[in-house]
């Protein structure tokens, strides 16, 4: 490509912001999943995913360095940091990596519930306790992340007014977990199959 492309006003106002702003969408991304893995303790993928997050993030600062008086390039820049984390975060979602644990406050039947989360599945333990208005139950489940949908629609069947929290594990050494994940995952090659 001849050098002139490289001056002109295309390449500094269009060009290359476009190129620092997805630079940056890719590596604020893998910094989001790194720390996302990190967090799970996966400690073989977040050095990998740490390595190219750097090296990109280099890249687009060398262009931003190079370019000081190009306000497109910082605003790209920015734009590229938003969105990354944007991005990140719905990707994270989407995986539905690792496990929680859903805490319930039950007012009454408590063991009921269990027996329903049981009957799906899912291990859980009730604990008696003292609540505010009396006497309460404290039921505990862990899940994977990606049976949460269901796992919540089970207890807001069971009362739509139960108050429950969850919140990350970080590791599980054992437990009860449903053999399939209940919610079925669409495949979009399921329709371009012979005979369907």
């Amino acid at each position: 490509m001849d050098l002139v492309f490289f001056e002109s006003s295309l390449y500094l106002y269009l060009v290359l912001p476009l190129l620092i702003f997805f630079a940056r969408i890719i590596d604020v991304t893998l910094g989001t999943m790194r720390i996302i893995f990190v967090s799970k303790g996966q400690k073989m993928i977040a050095p990998i995913l740490g390595f190219f997050e750097i090296f990109i993030w280099i890249i687009a600062m060398g262009q931003i360095m190079s370019n000081l008086n190009n306000f497109a390039c910082y605003f790209a820049y920015a734009a590229g940091f938003a969105t990354g984390n944007w991005v990140g975060m719905r990707l994270e979602e989407h995986l539905a990596m690792g496990n929680l644990i859903i805490r319930v406050i039950a007012s009454k039947d408590g063991n009921l519930l269990v027996k329903k989360l049981n009957e799906n599945g899912y291990g859980a333990t009730t604990v008696e306790a003292e609540g505010s208005k009396g006497k309460v139950h404290l039921i505990y489940s862990i899940v994977k992340r990606s049976n949460l949908p269901h796992v919540t629609s089970v207890i807001e069947q069971f009362n739509p007014k139960t108050f429950f929290s969850i919140e990350d594990v970080r590791k599980v050494s054992s437990g009860i977990f449903p053999a399939k994940s209940p919610i079925r995952k669409l495949n979009p090659l399921k329709r371009w199959r012979k005979g369907k």
